[in-house]
């Protein structure tokens, strides 16, 4: 108990003393966390919005107006035994007219001198979870295509999919920017630790010669980068959290602008608490760094 309290004694000691330094590695770590929480807070937004849009894919298969109504009884008993189909709502003649109407009043107009109601009826498909992807959806529909009664299916996953395609791209981008940001922290911190072991070269000798074995006198420091990269992930995570307020209160709902019922959502409690332990992580890594090669130097 004696020790830990001398070792995080000496650990805090050093961080008032160096103090220039140590603003330096908290800046640092909080730029750093920052950057890649801001990729993060657009990657959990935007997947969130994905998955809306996924549950909102319909596939509308337009029937053949000589379709009898026993024709389209057997094409709705074949639905229900697909598996790709979740539900299904069959929209007849008279209401894909009045939808039209209603939904475009200005362009009634483009329905004069087509007959008394040029729209086909149809049934409107809400496809499985498990069937969403793009090959799934295009496969059950081409063969629908051959089904008698059937003369055009229209669905619109290529853009949600072209969405999905961005996103991973995004991901790469996260972890290639992530990946510098954080080499350049912990080599920040490695130079903060660095310079604290410098400045105490002379005590630690004596410390080695007095009989202090090597791990005794590396957690301290290590302690200390520990410290410095917890400050600087949850000096990220405020950053983070005032420009999210800042910007949905000035942009407001993504989901607005793209027609859904999604708002933005800032990271949930254990994504925080990760975003805190990942500083402490580099900061503990940071300080390794500068032991080992203060190791490598006395060799």
């Amino acid at each position: 108990m004696r020790r830990l309290a001398y070792w995080i004694r000496e650990a805090f000691s050093n961080i008032q003393v160096n103090r220039t330094t140590t603003f330096v590695a908290i800046a640092t770590t909080a730029f750093t966390l920052a950057c890649f929480g801001v990729y993060l807070l657009l990657y959990f937004n935007l997947r969130d919005v994905i998955a809306s849009l996924q549950e909102d894919i319909r596939i509308v298969i337009y029937l053949d107006d000589t379709l009898t109504a026993q024709g389209v009884s057997e094409l709705e008993q074949r639905l229900r035994s697909e598996r790709q189909v979740a539900s299904f709502t069959y929209v007849s003649k008279d209401q894909a007219l009045a939808d039209f109407r209603k939904q475009f009043p200005a362009e009634e107009r483009l329905l004069e001198g087509l007959g008394d109601n040029p729209l086909p009826s149809s049934l409107v498909v809400a496809i499985s979870p498990q069937y969403r992807s793009t090959d799934s959806v295009r496969r059950w529909a081409d063969r629908l295509k051959t089904v008698p009664g059937v003369t055009h299916i229209e669905y619109s996953q290529d853009w949600i999919e072209n969405i999905s395609t961005i996103i991973r791209y995004f991901e790469l981008a996260a972890v290639v920017v992530g990946t510098v940001l954080m080499i350049a922290s912990v080599a920040i911190i490695a130079s903060t630790i660095r310079l604290t072991l410098y400045a105490r070269r002379d005590e630690i000798e004596i410390m080695r010669l007095i009989g202090a074995t090597s791990l005794f006198i590396k957690i301290p420091y290590i302690l200390e980068g520990a410290v410095l990269g917890a400050i600087g992930g949850a000096v990220s995570l405020a950053l983070l959290k005032s420009g999210f307020e800042l910007v949905k209160a000035h942009w407001g709902v993504p989901g607005a602008v793209l027609g859904i019922r999604a708002s933005m959502e800032f990271f949930p409690v254990h994504v925080a608490g990760l975003v805190v332990v990942a500083g402490l992580v580099l900061g503990c890594t940071g300080s390794l760094v500068s032991l080992v090669e203060l190791k490598k130097a006395r060799a």
